[in-house]
């Protein structure tokens, strides 16, 4: 098979650090060089090797590395409101429009009627059309629900599988774990990342109750946890829950906030007010009944206040970083080739490239899931031309 060239060329590149004007090129599904790169230079270059190459034009566009988003309901809502209430699944079309080139699934509410393989079965998909995707084995409840028979299990054998979550804490929908069952999730999930070489990590839904990450700290305090493998999100749901999320960052935990709000600005400017460290901070889209595109237009609402690359490593080299995907959320030789080109203040995504392949140009979603390529359903999408 030959191999395959893109190029975007002549935007504005944040890595996510600021790098000034220049080029990305991508063969296959990773990034060989950034700079500053003539288009016609390497065309020329590429095709007397016999590679053609495709030229996305990105002049007065930001260049950044595809969105890492850490939590998003894959299969849609649990429906809390009966049975009619349930939402559909999250389509690739919806992703590919939000900018987001890596995703992590999670069971909510619901593990009855929505599975693990279920879930399982939907990040495969998102995988065939050209996503990266991920999912947590468990769901609210302890003992983890799991596919294979453990949690460690899941971890060693089931490739998509990175981490438990999300494990609920201080909500009335799921019963508070005593501090020892909790801990041990933790450390079973943390040694089957080590055995299996991925992130281990526990994702912590964190609820409205009074004990809001007690729990967490009583886990810390009491038993020999890594910080890092505790990984709490909607730490934005009040001004006490993210003062104590500032807190548990400091000794070391990455902390997540969700866009459902849509109340991002006012939320790290309470983080940072309170010391926060943006290095520990991540941002998700908690997407089910909502879109994924409130990313990007939360970002870009923060934008308006502060610099875009403060901004970038929370939704790209952060997320990464805890979920230890060494080739995302970062434009550098080698790296995946993960690639958005974004309308500045706007932040509207323009040019798609996921693992290599080119899956919107020009505003537009060139891909469709697979399920509609035979059909005769008339099914209109996010992201596709009206």
């Amino acid at each position: 098979m030959k191999p395959c060239a893109t190029l975007i060329a002549g935007g504005d590149l944040y890595v996510p650090a600021a790098r000034g004007r220049g080029s990305v090129l991508a063969i296959d599904d990773h990034v060989v060089s950034v700079g500053d790169l003539a288009a016609a230079d390497v065309e020329r270059s590429l095709r007397r090797l016999g590679i053609e190459v495709d030229v996305l034009a990105a002049e007065g566009l930001i260049v950044a590395p595809g969105l890492v988003d850490p939590h998003e309901h894959l299969l849609g809502s649990s429906g809390e409101s009966g049975f009619s209430s349930r939402t559909p699944e999250i389509f690739s079309t919806e992703l590919i429009e939000a900018g987001i080139t890596t995703v992590v699934g999670t069971l909510g509410t619901d593990n009855t009627m929505r599975t693990l393989a279920e879930l399982l079965a939907k990040v495969q998909a998102l995988r065939e059309e050209g996503l990266t995707a991920y999912m947590y084995s468990g769901g609210y409840t302890l003992p983890p629900q799991t596919i294979m028979g453990t949690l460690r299990e899941d971890l060693l054998f089931l490739d998509p599988v990175i981490g438990a979550g999300e494990i609920a804490i201080s909500d009335k929908r799921a019963l508070q774990p005593d501090t020892r069952t909790l801990a041990s999730v933790v450390v079973d999930s943390y040694v089957g990342g080590m055995l299996s070489r991925k992130a281990g990590v526990t994702h912590i839904h964190v609820g409205e109750g009074e004990d809001r990450l007690e729990p967490l700290r009583r886990v810390l305090d009491e038993f020999d946890v890594e910080p890092a493998a505790i990984y709490p999100t909607h730490i934005n749901r009040t001004p006490e829950l993210l003062r104590e999320a500032v807190e548990l960052a400091r000794r070391g935990c990455f902390v997540d906030m969700d866009t459902t709000e849509r109340e991002l600005p006012q939320s790290l400017d309470r983080f940072t007010d309170a010391g926060g460290d943006l290095s520990h901070l991540t941002v998700s889209t908690d997407a089910d009944s909502s879109t994924p595109t409130t990313l990007l237009n939360q970002l870009a609402a923060c934008a308006a206040q502060r610099p875009i690359e403060e901004l970038l490593p929370l939704v790209t080299t952060n997320t990464a970083c805890v979920l230890k995907l060494e080739g995302k959320g970062r434009i550098s030789a080698g790296a995946d080739a993960d690639l958005i080109a974004l309308r500045p203040g706007s932040l509207e995504p323009v040019h798609v490239v996921a693992r290599g392949r080119v899956l919107m140009r020009d505003g537009c979603v060139v891909v469709r899931p697979a399920f509609l390529r035979d059909s005769d359903r008339e099914v209109v999408l996010r992201g596709e031309k009206e």
